[in-house]
């Protein structure tokens, strides 16, 4: 399967966590490094996947574009 390029438009990050929680400037933080990267993901679930593991958050919703070469 070909890896493509992402932008994501909006994306909803579960930051609750039962030991530890970031400060609403660290999620900010978290949520404009995500949205400023390009993903590359064979697919939708994929580039979940990827932002779960770059962040160490699961994605509650996610929104994007393809990026065209």
């Amino acid at each position: 399967l070909q890896k493509m390029n992402y932008r994501i438009t909006q994306i909803n990050i579960d930051f609750e966590d039962d030991n530890f929680e970031l400060s609403p400037t660290e999620q900010q933080d978290v949520i404009e490094d995500v949205m400023s990267t390009t993903w590359e993901a064979s697919d939708g679930d994929d580039l979940v996947e990827e932002i779960t593991a770059a962040t160490g958050f699961c994605v509650n919703s996610i929104d994007y574009c393809y990026v065209l070469q």
